[in-house]
């Protein structure tokens, strides 16, 4: 290579890192739109711990929380509020896209934010204390099939929601109707398992990488997980799946993040390249793996078009269930 070639190599190669660290937002920021110690605290902390891990981010990312409405508070609020703020990501789930299905999150629809990326996804699951006497599905169906209001199960949000959804499935394969079912609407998984293991509730409709720690630790017992088959991780490979026990129920759980949506498309190119990367990287493989998610990786325009899909898919199942019109 000559010599002009090789300054001008050497001058893109600036101008791409230039171009690079003055992208970077300046205080990275996470909302997890609910209450510390669910999924979505989860998700952020895997994106804080993986983007600094990864040198993607040179300053650390800060966790904040914005419980109420399960997301709909945080998404009202960057929406509104934020929407040009190109250093804060919001943690969003599958049950996020079921809310917004239904209106739950107000005058704002599905088209409101910016879908950034999803990098994981866990599976629904129906939990207890390791002390309760419901030891499989079917004896919890028993139990509701001869007073629905005996048991009561804490859900994620209210009527309509992701966990309630869960249980009202359940309910319909089991000929119950799912309006007679007792719940307690709570706001995400870390309080899910707070009230089960305080006594305050009997059962949780929650999702599997919520529980595992509680698992672990031997106070928390799931009686199905809404995966297609049995999970493969050694700590999971005993917990029955939904369809194993008769019910033909399967329920992921997408996680990932959306940014404002006046977000400039330079930044927004940043933090997808960022993804991008992150997403191809053996140790945030490991990371994830660590906090009990699975492999589901998307970004950009294809995650877009992901997102309309569930939620034009979730509409129609609102609708079998009368929660819309």
């Amino acid at each position: 290579m000559n010599r002009s070639l090789r300054r001008f190599a050497l001058a893109a190669s600036c101008m791409l890192l230039a171009s690079h660290l003055m992208a970077e937002p300046k205080r990275p920021e996470c909302i997890a739109p609910a209450s510390p110690g669910g999924g979505f605290d989860l998700t952020c902390k895997l994106a804080q711990s993986a983007l600094v891990n990864e040198k993607l981010l040179t300053k650390p990312m800060r966790v904040t929380y914005m419980p109420g409405g399960v997301g709909a508070v945080a998404y009202n609020a960057v929406v509104a509020q934020r929407p040009a703020d190109a250093g804060t990501l919001v943690a969003w789930s599958s049950g996020s896209l079921l809310n917004l299905a239904q209106g739950k999150f107000g005058r704002f629809d599905e088209n409101a934010v910016r879908w950034l990326a999803a990098v994981g996804t866990s599976y629904g699951a129906i939990a207890v204390k390791s002390d309760s006497p419901y030891k499989t599905l079917d004896d919890l169906v028993k139990a509701l099939k001869k007073d629905p209001s005996s048991v009561v199960i804490g859900s994620g949000g209210t009527v309509g929601s992701q966990d309630w959804m869960q249980t009202a499935l359940i309910a319909k394969a089991a000929g119950i109707n799912p309006r007679d079912l007792r719940y307690v609407a709570l706001e995400g998984g870390g309080e899910i398992a707070t009230a089960l293991l305080g006594g305050h509730i009997q059962v949780g409709s929650t999702d599997i990488s919520d529980s595992m720690p509680h698992i672990q630790s031997g106070d928390m017992r799931l009686l199905a997980v809404f995966s297609e088959k049995r999970l493969e991780e050694p700590e999971m490979k005993d917990i029955p799946t939904a369809k194993e026990q008769g019910y033909d129920i399967v329920w992921p759980v997408v996680r990932g993040f959306y940014l404002g949506p006046k977000v400039s498309d330079e930044d927004y190119a940043w933090w997808k390249d960022a993804f991008d990367k992150l997403l191809a990287s053996d140790d945030f493989a490991k990371l994830r793996d660590q906090r009990e998610l699975f492999p589901f990786a998307m970004t950009g325009p294809e995650l877009d078009t992901y997102v309309k899909k569930q939620v034009a898919d979730y509409k129609v199942l609102a609708k079998e269930f009368g929660l819309i019109q």
